[in-house]
């Protein structure tokens, strides 16, 4: 393990290349990492660094994501068949009617999606400024899309706007039991529940903290009193909040939320790209990447 490190190392000094990974990647992935974030810290990263190489350690859109904000750079996918399923989970007909239906709308993309879904939008979040960049909407009408249970979340911190709910989801984070929390918590009564906002409703109503995964580390190491925590989210997460918080347990459900298409990505992977150049993203056609890149821009200013 030590000797693929070293070799990362030596490669990415080589190519003045930079690694981003994302928090549901797996530990060792991590810990070769240059940064390590969830969605909108590395979309902003992304925008700031000069390495003219990206390595993106996460799933499709991530990379495609940095593409779009970085035209001019290399950004390679360790594994290429790493996708995201939310981020296809919404059709064009859905977009098109709300539209026709509703006057003052506003099209709301979370940036789990493919750049053509971004394309059809107005504006990007992801689940740490959903809400903060919903509020600042002059819009009323608001369609969410791909993930309802997001979108449920944001509507009900941003009351005062009518939602319009799509079908997509997280497989991780929808089927996870809220009962496999109970009995976590039935079992450490002194632990506190944090949970992502993609999780379904029933986990919603149980959890004592809900935010993105950036805000459930940052929730368990400003909070040095609480020693227990049960985790609502994809496990890789463990890597980050072992890190931060030594001292204290984390529990999962015992049916293991782990991301599938994240564990594909392996040191091979990284010193393949490195090695070769391999797996580029390449931008999609003009006009899709220049509205989807507008949804982007538009985030990052109005997150600011």
């Amino acid at each position: 393990m030590e000797e693929k490190y070293e070799l990362i190392r030596k490669l990415k000094e080589e190519k003045n290349a930079v690694i981003l990974a994302h928090y549901y990647v797996a530990p060792e992935i991590q810990k070769i990492a240059d940064y390590i974030g969830d969605s909108f810290y590395l979309s902003k990263l992304a925008v700031s660094l000069d390495n003219p190489v990206i390595v993106f350690c996460g799933v499709e859109f991530m990379g495609e994501s940095a593409k779009l904000l970085n035209p001019d750079k290399t950004v390679l996918l360790p594994e290429p068949t790493a996708d995201c399923p939310m981020a296809h989970m919404v059709t064009k007909k859905v977009v098109d009617d709300a539209k026709a239906k509703y006057d003052d709308l506003a099209v709301v993309c979370y940036i789990n999606s493919t750049a053509e879904i971004k394309s059809w939008s107005d504006v990007c979040v992801t689940s740490a400024n959903a809400a903060k960049i919903v509020a600042a909407l002059p819009n009323k009408n608001i369609l969410f899309i791909p993930d309802r249970n997001l979108a449920h979340f944001v509507a009900s911190k941003v009351p005062d706007k009518h939602f319009i709910y799509n079908e997509g989801y997280c497989p991780r984070h929808e089927f996870m039991s809220a009962q496999e929390i109970l009995d976590e918590k039935t079992k450490h009564p002194e632990a506190k529940i944090l949970v992502h906002p993609e999780c379904n409703p029933d986990i919603i109503k149980i959890a004592d903290y809900i935010g993105s995964t950036s805000g459930i580390i940052n929730y368990a190491k400003e909070h040095p009193e609480y020693k227990e925590f049960i985790i609502g989210t994809v496990y890789g997460v463990i890597y980050k909040l072992e890190e931060e918080r030594p001292d204290a347990a984390f529990y999962f459900p015992a049916t293991m939320p782990i991301c599938i298409n994240m564990n594909k990505i392996t040191l091979d992977h990284v010193i393949n790209v490195l090695k070769t150049g391999e797996n580029s993203v390449f931008l999609p056609p003009e006009e899709i990447a220049k509205a989807a890149n507008a949804t982007l821009t538009k985030m990052l200013e109005l997150a600011k």
